[in-house]
Order: C-alpha cells, then sequence, then structure tokens
C-alpha cells in the first residue's frame, strides 16, 4: 500500500491552544503526531513510503473560494505589520462572524473573524506551506486509486474534516479528504465515511448539496462535543443532495458492539448509493483512552472496523484526521489498515 507523506507538516507546530474558559494548554494536533505512525509504519513490509505529487491550486480551488486560500497564503505575514501590541507568533482573532452574516470584512482581523470557526487553528508562518502538501498528499493518493491501486493511505497533517469552503477550525485548514473526493467524482460517484470522534462538519457543508457524493459521519454526539453546530441526524441533505448525507451520532462510552451495528447501517447505505470509490476519513480518536474522546473502541474493534469497508470491495483512500494517544497511535492505525495489506 502506497503511504503518502511529506515533511512539510512539521512547518506547522502551534505552541498552545486555548480551549474552553479561556486557558491556553499545550497543543495536541503536534508534529510527533506524525512521527509516532512513521515509526510503525516503516516496521511494516506491506507499506510503501511515497513522496506526495505536486499540486497546483486548481484542486482545492474546485472545493474552497479563492478569498479563503487567499487568506490562508498572506494572513500571516501581514499579522507580522499589523501585530504591533500584539503576540506575532500566531494570528488568532477574539471577533468570530455570526450566523447569517453578509458582509466579509476588509481588515486583517475582521476577515480572521470571517474565516476562523475557534481558536483551535491558529495561522503560523508555515501553516498554509503544511495545509499545502497536506491536500498534496490525500491528491496523491485519489490519483493513485485513479492508476488502479486498491487502497492508499495519505498521511495528511494537519487534518482537514472540520474546514469547510471558507472556514478553517478543530485543527483543520483545507479539507484534505474533500479535496481528494472533489478530484475523485470527476471519475465516478464517491463515498466518504467518516469515522473520527467529531463530527465531519466541513465535509458535510462542501457536499451537503451534491447527489453525486455520499457523506457519512458516525461521530460523538454534538449536543455535548465539538462541533456542536454540526452533525445531528436529522441533517441529510438539500436539494439535489437530499437524502446524500447522513449523521450518525453516538453517545459516550459507546463501545465495540454499538459501533458495529452503526457501522452496518452506513455500509448499508455505502451499499445502495453504489459508488465507485471511497474516501474514510479516518480519525482513531475513537480508540479507548483517547485524551480527546469517551468511546471505548478496542484494538480489535478498530481492526474490525477495517475489515466491514474491506467488505464493500471499492478502491478505497484512507486520508489522516485525528488521533491524539501519541502512544497508541501508529499501532491503532495498522489495525485499521491491516484488512487492506
Amino acid at each position: 500500500m502506497k503511504i503518502y507523506y511529506s515533511n512539510a507538516h512539521s512547518m506547522h507546530n502551534p505552541s498552545y491552544e486555548v480551549v474552553d474558559g479561556g486557558v491556553r494548554t499545550p497543543y495536541l494536533e503536534t508534529p510527533q503526531r506524525m512521527d509516532r505512525i512513521l515509526s510503525v509504519l516503516e516496521k511494516q513490509p506491506w507499506a510503501e513510503l511515497t513522496p506526495q505529487k505536486e499540486c497546483d491550486l486548481q484542486p482545492i480551488l474546485a472545493v474552497h473560494t479563492s478569498d479563503y486560500v487567499e487568506f490562508l497564503r498572506s494572513a500571516f505575514d501581514e499579522w507580522q505589520f499589523e501585530a504591533t501590541d500584539y503576540e506575532k507568533q500566531a494570528l488568532l482573532p477574539a471577533t468570530f462572524a455570526p450566523r447569517n452574516t453578509f458582509h466579509r470584512p476588509r481588515s486583517l482581523l475582521g476577515k480572521a473573524g470571517y474565516h476562523m470557526m475557534d481558536l483551535s487553528a491558529p495561522i503560523l508562518a508555515g501553516t498554509f506551506e503544511a495545509a499545502l502538501n497536506s491536500a498534496a498528499c490525500a491528491l496523491s493518493g485519489a490519483e493513485a486509486l485513479f492508476s488502479g491501486d486498491s487502497a492508499a493511505l495519505a498521511l495528511c497533517r494537519p487534518p482537514g474534516h472540520h474546514a469547510g469552503r471558507e472556514t478553517c477550525g478543530g485543527y483543520c485548514y483545507l479539507n484534505n479528504a474533500s479535496i481528494a473526493t472533489q478530484w475523485l467524482s470527476a471519475k465516478g460517484r464517491v463515498a466518504i465515511l467518516d469515522i473520527d470522534y467529531h463530527a465531519g462538519n466541513g465535509t458535510q457543508e462542501i457536499f451537503y448539496d451534491r447527489g453525486d457524493v455520499l457523506t457519512i459521519s458516525i461521530h460523538a454526539d454534538p449536543d455535548d462535543h465539538y462541533p456542536h453546530f454540526s452533525g445531528y441526524i436529522d441533517e441529510t441533505g438539500t436539494g439535489a443532495g437530499f437524502g446524500a448525507h447522513r449523521n450518525f451520532p453516538l453517545p459516550d462510552g459507546t463501545g465495540d458492539d454499538d459501533y458495529r451495528s452503526t457501522l452496518g447501517q452506513a455500509i448499508q447505505f455505502i451499499q445502495e448509493f453504489e459508488p465507485r470509490y471511497m474516501v474514510v476519513s479516518a480519525g482513531l480518536d475513537i480508540y479507548e483512552g483517547d485524551p480527546m474522546g469517551t468511546f471505548k473502541i478496542s484494538l480489535v474493534g478498530v481492526h474490525n472496523i477495517g475489515r466491514s469497508i474491506r467488505a464493500l470491495n471499492l478502491p478505497t483512500l484512507f486520508v489522516m484526521e485525528g488521533g491524539y494517544d501519541q502512544d497508541s497511535l501508529g499501532t491503532t492505525l495498522i489495525a485499521l489498515l491491516e484488512p487492506f495489506t
């Protein structure tokens, strides 16, 4: 299996994040996550570590607005000129756009509040370069499927499934899975299965009115967990996309048996959709003991998730999302991928 990976991910390395209540804590989405994964993958005889292909902005602009991409590209440099009375290490706004916002401000902090959903996605000097290469990993995996590979893994960092058409948040800047899916959708119908602990709100937004892409997210109940405002069971698509999106919110403490039952329902939707390609947003924060989750999915449970996806017999691209228990992250990813090796 080809594993697409870029060293540019380490260019994005925030020193802290601001959590509920305004407390600064160490940033959990660290470069060390990739180091731990690679240390395990390098020992696997089936893992073919492959440099990502270069990509231009065209496939990214097919998913994200040009204003948003330009903001990500230029915001940090602009901040260095404007932040005379502020900390310059990272751009974070204090004002966020409410619902039904009609104007995109001209000022940098105004644009930041317009495009940034929360305080977990600061923009640093290397953020755009890291995000661009992360998207390139996903696109390289999509091209591998189109070329005939049965499976591929895109080791994307930063992750992407919380990024919307013109918003970043939840550690995510460019929606890697959606960018790969958009590229593949010109070749045939695509199903996205998001197994991250948190709802894939960005992916939902991007494809919500599309009928040629099926999006399914299995996640913690957003009433109690991030992203809070998306991921509910009654959100099923609109217009041509009505019925082509499904959310499966699950309660705290969900274990292997209940997760397997829910996954079975998701698999049935995928089979009925009859896609040509499968994209999996592979968040491993569902694993028991992850500091960001409450599920109790065992290593065997993660392996069985991989088996269920494999049984669909579709060309499948795994796109790395969350997973923050660094001691187990590589082992858990191997468990998910083994049925494809």
